[in-house]
């Protein structure tokens, strides 16, 4: 058995998604706000933090990337629960279908990353994605005009051609970006140097095989092994897998407000069986 409930006293591991697109505000749903990401993993890091038998973390991510300074919040907040913990609970990153881009940048701060056998991981660099809209404005007649305060406030603009001096600033910018995930991946892969990351770092995904073999992650593995390793790593027979939700409505933090109408609820553990963890 994976996973043995042990009664109210057995130590537990919290399982903690990250999955979909990364994003620092809401993601809509159907006749709802959605939920707001960032806000969400730090409701169960400091749900999980404040719980004394949660003895180990397992980030479940399944994300193609998103926002920088999404993917840079939620890798600082695991880092600050590690840090709330004093090292002394483990976390473990396993990837599911995809963890890549900002996916992948978020794991970087476990202790240990596994991915299943057919993830597709990696993706580590930054895009920052412009379109021109001139030549098709030109064809109906029409002609954009900007009065700015600076020459570079309308810089970027779709309506029409990116200047020289303004590709350069916004090259500038990608690559600030780009070298804080690189140090991010050299601080959270020990067994690689910057210029080591920087040589597979440019944008492309990697199989699972391909990741162990550059030292991107540590292993190949399912979320069962994961579960299983951390109960030897933790010297425990027994382990109970909880997971926190909102019954009712909406927690804030200080990186989302409670939407009106809803009531605000504390997360609450949630035992699941012993069959709930699937390879």
């Amino acid at each position: 058995m994976l996973i043995d409930e042990g009664g109210l006293l057995a130590p537990k591991i919290a399982p903690i998604d990250v999955e979909g697109v990364i994003m620092n505000r809401e993601r809509g749903g159907f006749l709802s706000d959605g939920e707001h990401p960032v806000s969400l993993l730090v409701e169960k890091l400091d749900k999980a933090a404040k719980d004394k038998s949660v003895k180990a973390l397992v980030l479940r991510i399944n994300s193609p990337g998103g926002s920088v300074t999404a993917s840079d919040i939620m890798y600082s907040e695991v880092l600050r629960f590690k840090e709330e913990t004093k090292g002394k609970r483990p976390v473990v990153a396993v990837l599911s279908d995809v963890a890549a881009s900002g996916g992948y940048y978020i794991a970087c701060a476990a202790d240990e990353i596994v991915a299943h056998p057919t993830t597709v991981t990696g993706s580590i660099g930054v895009i920052m994605q412009m379109v021109n809209f001139s030549g098709t404005m030109s064809k109906i007649g029409v002609k954009a005009d900007a009065i700015t305060s600076g020459k570079m406030k309308d810089a970027g603009s779709p309506l029409r051609e990116m200047k020289p001096e303004e590709r350069e600033v916004f090259q500038s910018l990608v690559n600030q970006f780009y070298d804080r995930f690189v140090d991010v991946v050299a601080t959270g892969r020990a067994k690689l140097t910057a210029e080591q990351v920087r040589q597979i770092a440019d944008g492309r995904v990697w199989s699972a095989q391909q990741a162990v073999e550059l030292g991107m992650i540590d292993r190949i593995g399912t979320l069962r092994d994961a579960f299983t390793s951390l109960k030897d790593q933790l010297g425990i027979k027994k382990a109970k897998v909880v997971t926190y939700h909102r019954p009712l409505g909406w927690k804030p933090n200080i990186y989302a407000e409670s939407p009106a109408g809803q009531p605000q609820v504390n997360l609450v553990n949630v035992a699941l069986p012993p069959t709930w963890a699937h390879p």
